[in-house]
This record gives structure tokens, C-alpha cells and sequence, in this order.
């Protein structure tokens, strides 16, 4: 007879258990409500982490419930005690529990997200789409910006292309470029392209920044480029280590990338162009830091914070004091 040690056991035990609990959830579960209700009470006690377009478990697990149904997220509520089939049971369970069991986003395991009301396929070689930057592309960027001037509009650190696609829905006779360092989120921003039906239109770019964009002019340059400090990346959630590190990452400060957009933006600008911003956590850093350019820090309704607005005017008026700030950095 074979003999297993303590540890062996237990791995033995805790498969048995979470076997007999795969087999007995099914038959105790029938209505979409109460998988919606399992599935948030399981990723509570899992002690998931939120922040990818979901604020809590429950809306999360409703997400994922009815995905594995085929059905729409705004089903109304009177469907929600709809009996499921056995084979239904299954697929709405093996979907709650790998968000459970591998700690995925959920954008990464359904391979969707939504921003500004739009879909667009994601994966682990970019961000999750959800940038507070939506609120303002809804509202054409006013009002920093009077829309009737914007002609020309740069997605700076675009990732899965959903800003720049969506500043395109939003500005049809607008010329849109997007542009990104990594090769592989850029295949992402073209599936997307594709898949909205831009591929006539959406120019990308693979550039480090602006270093490698064509000289241009732009009314708007608005950027979600990596802002997350040294700190924070050291304390990040299982969630967020899924995403691909370069996105995230950005120095001690969080501004090694904002400082460099900051410098290279002027040359990019039309004369009454905005630079639109987001630095997340490192507001306060940026604020302290470039205390004397004058940044306007919004408001959203729907909530979010840490996005900034910088008149093109400013930034000129003040470059020489910006150079002198980083090039006493790097001293």
C-alpha cells in the first residue's frame, strides 16, 4: 500500500473537497440569482481584488454569470430567477470558480472590456481598459478644449487602442493616431482597429513616447501612460501582477514616463492644444514636483481622479523650467 507524507495528504484532502463541492454546487443552485449570489459570496471568501471595471464581487460574478449564458449584462431583473439547465449549471460554475481559483481579471479570462460604451478585446499583453479619460472623450474634452478646433488627436501610450478608438467614434471627422513602445499591445490595438472598422482611418505608431512619431501637430495629446510607483508596484494584487508590468511601472515617483511626455509634448501641440494626463496615485507627487506649471486637476462625475490638463501655452511658457527640473533630477 502506498504511503503519502502530511503534506501529500492534505493536498489529497483539499482536492477531495473541492471535487465534492464541484459536484454538489449544480444540484443545490437553479436560479441565475443564486449563482450570482454564490459566485460573490465565493470571491469574498477568496478575498479577490476589484479594480477592473468592477467595483465589488457581486457585480463581478453577474458579469460572469451571464456570460456564460450568452445573455446580455443589462438583462432585465425578472430573468435573473430563471431556472438553468444542468448542462448551464456547469458552465456558469467553471467560470466563477477559474476567476476564484487563478485570481484572473475578469477582462482576461472572457478576453472582453467595455470603455465609453464600446467593446474591445483585451488579453495579458495590455492593460484592463479603465481610465476615467472615458467621462471626458463623452464629452468631446470640454470644456479644456473647444471641440470645433480639434482637428488632429494623439493616443499617447495606447495600449489596447481603446482611448484612441473611442476619441475617434467621438470625433468621426478627426484625424486619430495612436502610438505605443510595445509590439505586442500595438497587435492588440490593430485587432481592435479591425474590429471597429478602422483600419482606414486609426494610424498607430510604435514609438518610445514621441520619439519616434512623425513631426506633427496635435489639439489634443491625451495619454494613460504607466504611473505607478515604486511603492505601490511592491504591494500590487495578485489581479494587477497579471498585467503586463511595463504598463504599470514607472519609477520611484510614478513620473519617469510623465516627465519625458512633458518635455516632448511641446513640440507637438497646436497653438491652442491641450495635453490630457493621467497619473493616478502620483498626483500629489506630480503636483509637488511641477508646483509652479499650471495644471488643472478633474472632476468626474461618474468617479475617478489623478487626470490632469495642461494648456499647450503653459507648457512653453514654462519648458524652460521643466528642463531645468529634470535635469536636475538626473544630476
Amino acid at each position: 500500500m502506498k504511503k503519502y507524507g502530511v503534506e501529500s495528504a492534505h493536498y489529497i484532502l483539499t482536492e477531495f473537497k473541492h471535487n465534492l463541492a464541484d459536484q454538489l454546487i449544480p444540484q443545490t443552485l437553479t436560479t441565475i440569482r443564486d449563482f450570482i449570489r454564490w459566485g460573490a459570496s465565493e470571491f469574498n471568501r477568496q478575498r479577490l481584488s476589484f479594480g477592473h471595471g468592477f467595483a465589488n464581487a457581486f457585480d463581478e460574478a453577474r458579469y460572469l454569470s451571464l456570460y456564460a449564458l450568452s445573455l446580455p449584462s443589462d438583462l432585465p431583473e425578472e430573468y435573473l430567477n430563471c431556472v438553468l439547465l444542468s448542462s448551464e449549471r456547469q458552465q456558469v460554475v467553471e467560470l466563477l470558480q477559474k476567476r476564484a481559483r487563478s485570481r484572473q481579471p475578469v477582462a482576461y479570462i472572457t478576453h472582453e472590456s467595455w470603455f465609453c460604451g464600446l467593446k474591445f478585446y483585451v488579453d495579458e499583453r495590455v492593460l484592463v481598459p479603465r481610465s476615467p479619460i472615458a467621462e471626458l472623450i463623452g464629452n468631446q474634452f470640454e470644456p479644456w478644449i473647444d471641440s470645433q478646433q480639434v482637428e488632429r488627436i494623439l493616443d499617447l501610450c495606447t495600449g489596447s487602442g481603446c482611448i484612441a478608438i473611442a476619441c475617434q467614434y467621438a470625433f468621426e471627422d478627426a484625424e486619430v493616431c495612436a502610438s505605443d513602445i510595445s509590439e505586442e499591445a500595438l497587435e492588440v490595438a490593430k485587432i481592435n482597429r479591425k474590429a471597429h472598422q478602422l483600419d482606414d482611418y486609426l494610424t498607430l505608431y510604435q514609438s518610445d513616447l514621441l520619439s519616434d512619431i512623425p513631426a506633427q501637430e496635435f489639439d489634443v495629446i491625451v495619454s494613460n501612460p504607466p504611473y505607478v510607483d515604486a511603492e505601490d508596484m511592491a504591494d500590487i494584487s495578485d489581479e494587477f501582477a497579471f498585467e503586463p508590468g511595463l504598463g504599470l511601472a514607472a519609477g520611484i515617483d510614478g513620473l519617469e514616463l510623465v516627465n519625458k511626455i512633458l518635455l516632448q509634448s511641446i513640440d507637438f501641440l497646436s497653438d491652442h492644444g491641450v495635453l490630457i494626463i493621467e497619473v493616478g496615485n502620483s498626483q500629489s507627487a506630480m503636483m509637488e514636483r511641477y508646483e509652479v506649471l499650471p495644471m488643472t486637476w478633474i472632476d468626474f462625475e461618474f468617479g475617478g481622479s489623478g487626470v490632469c490638463c495642461i494648456q499647450a501655452q503653459d507648457l512653453r511658457q514654462h519648458y524652460n523650467i521643466i528642463q531645468r527640473i529634470n535635469f536636475a533630477e538626473v544630476e
